[in-house]
């Protein structure tokens, strides 16, 4: 059932953002990754991890060199969505207009953010 994917934890989320950023990578070099831009992880516990996202169906794991390939089963822009989908029906009752004001509420944003806010919106409204 792949369109019933299970959701990544935030563990998974990390890896995934590598791949996104990097494209198809071995595991040594997510680990590095990792390591480098988030906090201390072990090679073993990154390699299981993935080994468990691959049977998850999170990512796909090409075996046909002897270092294993792994990339993102989904789009970043779709994983994205579904997640923020769910977030926002779980936390803001479907409301996407109350997460936005929540957000703004609990932010500061730059005259540059609002900018393209308001670009964004002009470009909705077309």
């Amino acid at each position: 059932m792949k369109s019933q994917r299970m959701e990544p934890t935030k563990s998974e989320l990390e890896i995934l953002q590598v791949l996104w950023e990097h494209g198809p990578s071995t595991v040594r070099f997510v680990n590095d990754k990792l390591n480098e831009e988030k906090r201390a992880v072990q090679y073993s516990s990154t390699l299981k991890l993935m080994q468990i996202m691959a049977e998850k169906g999170i990512v796909i794991r090409d075996e046909s060199s002897m270092k294993h390939i792994y990339s993102p089963a989904e789009p970043e822009d779709k994983t994205k969505s579904a997640l923020l989908e769910r977030f926002v029906d779980s936390m803001y009752r479907g409301s996407a207009s109350s997460l936005v004001m929540q957000l703004f509420g609990n932010k500061n944003t730059s005259a540059e953010e609002l900018s393209e806010i308001k670009d964004f919106l002009k470009k909705l409204d077309q």
